[in-house]
């Protein structure tokens, strides 16, 4: 996966774990809540977590042109 050159990256805590989604506030008291899922395996209650934001312009593209298609298609059907 190559990630485009704009990216931010932020560090969070995380606070707790809530069922399958997990709580992580920044320094700021801002407050962000991911599934689970998307943490390390390891991470627990009170680890800093460093987190990227990035745009892909190539699966950008790809889905793009997928949602044309099945509107194009649903459009042939009505």
């Amino acid at each position: 996966m190559k990630l485009d050159k704009d990216r931010q990256q932020t560090k969070l805590s995380l606070d707790r774990f809530e069922e399958d989604q997990a709580v992580l506030v920044s320094d700021k008291d801002e407050t962000m809540i991911v599934p689970k899922a998307f943490l390390p395996k390891s991470a627990k209650e009170g680890e800093v977590l460093v987190v990227t934001f990035a745009t892909e312009a190539a699966e950008t593209k790809q889905r793009e042109t997928k949602a044309k298609e099945i509107l194009n298609e649903i459009l042939k059907i009505s």
